[in-house]
């Protein structure tokens, strides 16, 4: 844990609290968006290790960047990659997301990969970043890692339908439902049907006692996430940009025919 982070609440404290938190989807790699998001207010960011970049080097400049600015970082990792998601944690993220989680079985790997033993399976070392490189005692650092953030992705039919039980699997702290890979493991039906599916799995997961976490394209689609529910609301960066691009590439009549300033 940073000395910025250990001087404010986490984000599981503030979830446990009942705190709604808003954050950023980042796939495009950028200290500068994380500043700015950090700027801006925001609580969170998500870095894409997933479908983006896993460069350890640059993930740690982004870390950096975060801990300047007092915001927290989230890392979705790929699937059942227990070695990335030991170098992220040692870099200081605040937590991971883990895609394609179908079952408990999937959630408790996922689990073990984020905490030490008991609890976990992660190695164990201080002299990392999140250490604070050595300089803090080995029972304070695990106290910290307690902290880390379980966010379990869920993408298929079979997992939805099961979200209650990988919601309520020890150790996990929030359901995120992916609806693309969603939608192309049912074949891409209609969208009352990946709607009803989602709102099923956010049914099931509010009654764990779990947070939701909900991607929404813009301001409108938060405050349809903050009505359904969700705790964490992640504005997806690369849609609202290019949204914005759009509208500044294709302005309205009378945006085309004012006087340049």
């Amino acid at each position: 844990m940073t000395a910025a982070r250990a001087e404010r609440r986490s984000l599981k404290t503030r979830l446990a609290d009942g705190e709604r938190l808003y954050g950023a989807l980042l796939r495009l790699p950028s200290e500068t968006l994380v500043e700015m998001a950090g700027v801006a207010g925001l609580d969170y960011v998500v870095i894409d290790c997933e479908h983006g970049p896993a460069d350890m080097t640059v993930l740690q400049h982004h870390l950096t960047a975060a801990a300047a600015q007092g915001i927290d970082v989230l890392v979705r990792v790929g699937t059942s990659e227990p070695a990335l998601a030991l170098r992220c944690l040692d870099l200081g993220a605040a937590g991971l997301i883990h895609p394609h989680v179908d079952s408990a079985q999937d959630a408790r790997r996922a689990v073990a990969s984020v905490h030490y033993p008991p609890l976990g399976t992660r190695g164990f070392a201080t002299y990392s970043r999140a250490g604070r490189f050595g300089t803090v005692p080995a029972a304070d650092h695990v106290t910290a890692s307690r902290d880390a953030l379980v966010v379990a992705m869920i993408e298929t039919e079979r997992a939805c339908a099961g979200a209650g039980e990988i919601a309520s699997t020890r150790g996990v702290d929030a359901v995120l439902v992916g609806p693309a890979d969603l939608a192309a493991d049912c074949s891409f039906p209609g969208q009352d049907v990946i709607d009803g599916l989602v709102a099923t799995a956010h049914r099931a997961t509010r009654a764990a006692g779990r947070a939701v976490m909900t991607i929404v394209p813009g301001a409108e689609g938060a405050r349809a996430a903050e009505r359904a529910g969700a705790q964490l609301v992640l504005y997806n960066t690369a849609q609202v940009l290019m949204d914005t691009f759009r509208s500044l590439a294709a302005p309205g009549p009378a945006e085309r025919t004012g006087s340049p300033s």
